[in-house]
């Protein structure tokens, strides 16, 4: 599939809302599907969000003028960091973060909400991009969205990655796990009230951090494209990158007439806000392949329970009978080893019920996502699967790219929605046009044929202009 294709066939729907929300998965969709700026829900949400953010400590040094000597600092401590890191690797120790790749899949879906919003806290700037103090917050937005490129749009790289490993299907999240990509959304929509905190949460957001660096090399070990991670490791250095814009966005917004001090304590409670929620490492942390294991065959169970004939019978009960009351699985995959279905700690081609969901001819071909498959795939291989994965520190070249060329001019039916929004454009003025720029660049829609176009035409004006 060609990304000009994936832009087309997915763009519509970024994300397949679950049947129940939680109260933060309510709050990021309505502010997905709303992105009015002054937000009523926005502005209740960031302000409830601050208030417990002030709690929290601040890493931040105390006074801004060692900012800057405070962000290479820490550029400094992730670099030694991760090199101990590869040292112990390369002395044999295993992977960090990921000993299966079930592992890497899970933290790919669990941080979804949040990668598929990249960049909206800084979407309300926007309108201010003529202000020489907005310029370095305007163009980190439009780099989050690639100047428009596909190839380089972080939504679109990471929707891609999702598809490309079949775990793009997100219903059974965590609703904790929307509360971070809720902040940014809500940031973005907040822009008149919260400039310092929105500055202050960028100045965070964009410091490279070492998981960045650590789940990238491993996702390559795995053979899971890095691209998305390694772009990020590139484009928030703190030389010349978003890190250094960040803390210079900070430097620049510092008023002269009136309390700078004031405004520097909003920069660091905004700072505090990426504190919130679920971040990436105890993402990672929380995993428990059994536990994940379990709740995915019990999704499975309430939809399966009657569609099994009754001719095989496992531990006296037919399967649909196992499958037919509420904590039964645990028990079924009991039975399951007991008689010799399921052979654990060995390569799961021995197993008989692996066979029947993997391979040619199996009986129950696409009842499982090849994500669900992979947790299935590691607790059958247990101990064999930590043996087959001990790291011989050669990184795998991955098996598919994410970073392809640019879309090739498209014809009929896949370019209608760009030419139609340049007759759209060509009937506004300068004012209207700009403005429609804008609605097109939000978060849920710049990642669509028409949301790149106008990023490449809102980018043209910037270049212009400056």
């Amino acid at each position: 599939m060609s990304i000009a294709s994936f832009v087309d066939s997915t763009s519509a729907t970024p994300i397949a809302p679950p049947p129940r929300q939680g109260t933060w998965q309510r709050t990021y969709r309505q502010l997905l599907d709303e992105p009015v700026p002054g937000h009523a829900l926005a502005l209740e949400f960031l302000e409830q969000c601050l208030e417990q953010a002030r709690e929290l400590p601040c890493e931040l040094p105390s006074r801004v003028e060692e900012l800057t000597q405070w962000s290479r600092q820490h550029a400094q401590a992730v670099t030694e960091q991760y090199a101990a890191y590869l040292a112990s690797r390369r002395a044999g120790a295993e992977r960090r973060y990921f000993p299966h790749r079930s592992h890497a899949l899970h933290f790919l879906r669990a941080v979804a909400p949040t990668k598929l919003v990249d960049g909206a806290w800084l979407y309300g700037t926007l309108p201010h991009w003529r202000d020489a103090r907005m310029h370095a917050l305007v163009r980190t937005y439009l780099e989050e969205l690639g100047d428009g490129v596909p190839a380089q749009n972080h939504v679109l790289l990471y929707r891609r990655l999702l598809h490309t490993q079949g775990c793009d299907d997100l219903e059974a999240l965590d609703d904790g796990l929307y509360r971070q990509g809720a902040i940014q959304l809500a940031l973005g929509l907040a822009c008149e009230r919260y400039l310092p905190e929105i500055i202050g949460y960028n100045l965070g957001y964009e410091q490279p951090p070492l998981h960045l660096l650590i789940s990238s090399f491993e996702l390559n070990e795995l053979g899971i494209d890095p691209y998305y991670f390694q772009l990020h490791v590139t484009i928030d250095n703190s030389a010349t990158g978003h890190a250094a814009k960040a803390v210079q966005c900070v430097l620049d917004n510092l008023p002269v007439v009136g309390d700078a001090e004031a405004f520097y304590q909003r920069v660091r409670n905004g700072y505090r806000l990426g504190e919130l929620g679920t971040g990436s490492t105890a993402v990672i942390e929380a995993f428990d392949l059994q536990h994940e294991l379990l709740a995915m065959l019990e999704r499975k169970r309430s939809v399966a329970s009657q569609v099994h004939s009754d001719y095989c019978r496992i531990g006296g009960r037919t399967v649909n009978e196992w499958l037919g009351a509420e904590g039964d699985v645990a028990g079924f995959l009991d039975a399951l080893q007991q008689h010799g279905w399921i052979r654990r700690d060995r390569d799961p081609a021995n197993s008989r019920f692996w066979r029947l969901v993997q391979g040619e001819g199996a009986a129950m071909f696409g009842v499982f996502s090849p994500y669900e498959k992979q947790l299935l795939h590691d607790w059958i291989a247990g101990d064999w699967s930590q043996d087959e994965q001990t790291n011989p520190f050669r990184p795998r070249r991955p098996a598919q790219v994410s970073h392809l060329p640019g879309a090739a001019t498209q014809g009929g039916e896949l370019d209608r929605e760009r030419r139609e929004l340049q007759a759209q454009l060509a009937g506004l003025d300068p004012a209207g046009r700009e403005r429609r720029l804008i609605e097109l660049l939000a978060p849920a829609h710049h990642a669509s044929a028409a949301g790149l176009a106008a990023t490449r035409s809102f980018a043209a004006l910037l270049q212009q202009a400056h």
